[in-house]
């Protein structure tokens, strides 16, 4: 089954009017899939409906028109607040092809949150999810099921030229430590993203089929399941609902799935499914977000029976900048920089330092963002010249491999002495009988912090006192002060949406009931009956 615009696409499109786009983004992905020969495959999967490239292209002019209409020019905001799916993608090269500038947001976020959002975005049009309408008074809005409707009878409209230099969609951080800001990028930088990731170390080319459990709304999913795609000319399994680890193994298996992108936490709850029949179409799986631990990421090769490459990358880079390839690979790493970046360790002064030494982690490449929006005390807090301040600390081997030790906000301080809790999360996430592991200093009434750890068991872990076993295992292994005091079960771990763990919460010992299960809501599968 086609999409519902029908298959005029870039011919159609652009050639009405004679404008090339100059390098418009929404453009040239649209002359791509012409001079590529893909415009007529299909680009993205959505439940039983199917869109080939050329319906997006074509889509995506076509909501343009729409969006002129309402008044969207050159340099505008259009803030989308939509769950993956066909309006998304049309939506937001829709508003690149204006020039105007496409902010995404998570549309699972309270009314509150999508308040500050709007407000912070100062957006021309909102375009959100039916549902979510009522939550944008004062703003000219627009339900994605409604702009769909409209832009099947719209004519489409032509690309508005464009440098490559100049704003085209904006992302939110995660909001680990604080308010979100939102990381502008330029029409030139996902090409950028692609050269330097999905191709040199992914090998990504036509005959793929990707699924990213990240939504596009978060930069590592829109690079994953929008434009590598797009600039590959493969299709994308989109996914508007949560994606649990048993649908996502039957999508994987119904749609032969080849690449899949997916964070830490996902893995682990995927590997718990033990479901390694329906993956086997796989040929490679990516793991971003946060530290893969060796443990796990033995344990998802296992079940997947492919490489499971851990990478590093950010909303401020608007990608993966340092990954482990299909040719290159070390565990326990995140890689080696992807060329054009360029990383470095430093130390507080901003001094480089020596192989093995760890430090805080800089970045330089093409794509650093062009600003946070409205926010130009935040974006020199993290440009140093050409450099980026990424907030990760880590160490680098003399061959150029960097190894992360958490943030650097992360670390823990008990009794006067700094921890970092990676390490103590390394021996005991190898316990069998653990999903996942967090460690904080939990502050007690008397002013001291006890180092804590917050464990999430396998379902099918077995029977015996596990909290012994862990303590016992750290006691073998790790200095006496970096053992913790205590064991505490929990359902879930506190995270953002982009599944980035929130240490300050676990520093106060407890969190409201559901916070981690609503801040990570599609991770883990629902509890199978045996």
């Amino acid at each position: 089954m086609t999409g519902a615009t029908g298959a005029t696409g870039s011919t159609g499109a652009t050639g009405a009017t004679g404008a090339t786009g100059a390098d418009n983004l929404a453009a040239a992905l649209e002359r791509r899939a012409v001079e590529g020969g893909w415009a007529q495959d299909v680009a993205f999967v959505v439940g039983d409906r199917s869109f080939t490239h050329a319906d997006v292209h074509d889509g995506a002019a076509r909501a343009a028109g729409v969006l002129a209409r309402l008044g969207v020019g050159r340099g505008d905001r259009v803030l989308l607040v939509l769950s993956d799916g066909i309006e998304l993608a049309w939506t937001f090269l829709g508003a690149v092809r204006l020039g105007a500038v496409a902010v995404l947001a998570n549309p699972r976020l309270t009314p509150a949150d999508h308040g500050f959002l709007a407000a912070d975005a100062g957006p021309q049009v909102v375009v959100c999810d039916d549902d979510l309408a009522g939550r944008f008074a004062g703003a000219e809005v627009v339900p994605g099921g409604g702009l769909g409707r409209l832009a099947a009878s719209c004519p489409p409209e032509a690309p508005v030229p464009v440098g490559d230099d100049a704003a085209a969609y904006a992302q939110y951080t995660s909001g680990t430590t604080g308010t979100p800001r939102a990381a502008v990028h330029a029409h030139g930088h996902p090409a950028v993203y692609f050269d330097a990731f999905a191709r040199p170390a992914l090998a990504i080319d036509r005959g793929d089929v990707v699924l990213s459990v990240s939504k596009l709304y978060f930069a590592y999913g829109l690079g994953n399941a929008l434009f590598f795609p797009l600039f590959a000319g493969c299709r994308a399994v989109l996914v508007p609902g949560q994606p649990r680890p048993d649908l996502v193994a039957d999508l994987v298996e119904a749609h032969r799935v080849s690449l899949l992108f997916a964070v830490p936490t996902f893995y682990a709850h995927l590997v718990a499914t033990g479901r390694s029949g329906a993956v086997g179409s796989l040929r490679a799986a990516v793991s971003a977000g946060e530290r893969l631990a060796p443990t796990l990421a033995e344990r998802a090769r296992d079940l997947l029976g492919c490489p499971v490459l851990d990478g590093l990358g950010s909303t401020e880079v608007g990608q993966t900048f340092a990954s482990n390839t299909l040719t290159s690979s070390r565990p326990g790493t995140v890689g080696r920089a992807l060329p054009p970046y360029r990383v470095s360790v430093r130390d507080d002064g901003g001094e480089p330092l020596p192989a093995g030494r760890v430090g805080s982690l800089w970045v330089a490449g093409p794509t650093l963002l062009l600003e946070y929006l409205g926010r130009p005390d935040a974006t020199r807090s993290v440009r140093r010249g050409e450099w980026l301040v990424t907030g990760d600390r880590a160490e680098m081997s003399d061959d150029g491999f960097v190894r992360l030790h958490g943030r650097s906000d992360d670390l823990e301080m008990v009794g006067g002495i700094s921890v970092s809790p990676v390490e103590i999360e390394a021996v005991l996430g190898g316990h069998p009988a653990v999903t996942e592991v967090a460690v904080a200093a939990v502050a007690r009434p008397d002013g001291s912090s006890r180092l804590t750890a917050f464990v999430v068991r396998r379902d099918d872990a077995p029977a015996g006192d596990v909290s012994a076993e862990l303590l016992a295992r750290a006691r073998s292994t790790l200095a006496p002060f970096k053992v913790p005091r205590g064991v505490r079960f929990v359902d879930a771990l506190p995270r953002t949406p982009t599944g980035k763990l929130r240490r300050f919460v676990l520093r106060q010992g407890e969190w409201p009931p559901g916070a981690g299960a609503a801040a990570q809501p599609s991770t883990r599968s629902p509890k199978r009956s045996r």
